[in-house]
């Protein structure tokens, strides 16, 4: 008796996962494209940029009006310089630590960590800088643009 219900419970775990296995292998190119866009890791393109990070725009453009979200990855030992957005921009460190600090004195020392999962809001006009250290780190940033940069380093 008890070898018979080791059995059926055998045979029904074997057919739950393979449901789950089957319902796991849904290819993206089953899905109706006018209800969902899907862009998989690897069709991700990154730009790199001239501050020594990469750049990937999700949705919009940065350099015009209107909302866009971008993914920003941050080499090892890579920050920039203080400067300032003209708009509010919204941050989630995805992967890594982020490093930051605020203010027109450059002092990559004084950074503060931030770890995967934290959140934060540049505000419009107000000096900051940031970057990696040991590892990469990726953010998503979400803003209106257009996204523009200005220096504000005291040297």
């Amino acid at each position: 008796m008890h070898r018979l219900s080791t059995m059926r419970r055998t045979i029904r775990l074997s057919l739950a996962a393979t449901l789950l296995i089957a319902l796991g292998s849904v290819r993206a190119a089953d899905l109706d494209p006018k209800a969902i866009n899907i862009q998989l890791p690897k069709d991700i393109k990154w730009v790199a940029t001239a501050g020594g990070s990469e750049q990937a725009v999700l949705v919009g453009d940065p350099s015009k009006p209107g909302l866009y979200v971008v993914l920003t990855k941050w080499l090892p030992h890579k920050n920039s310089r203080p400067h300032s957005h003209p708009n509010d921009r919204f941050i989630t460190v995805l992967k890594g630590t982020w490093w930051v600090n605020t203010g027109s004195n450059y002092d990559p020392g004084g950074m503060k960590p931030l770890p995967t999962g934290s959140f934060v809001v540049h505000y419009g006009g107000q000096v900051h800088y940031d970057g990696a250290r040991d590892e990469e780190c990726i953010l998503q940033i979400v803003g209106i643009g257009p996204a523009t940069s200005t220096s504000a380093e005291r040297k």
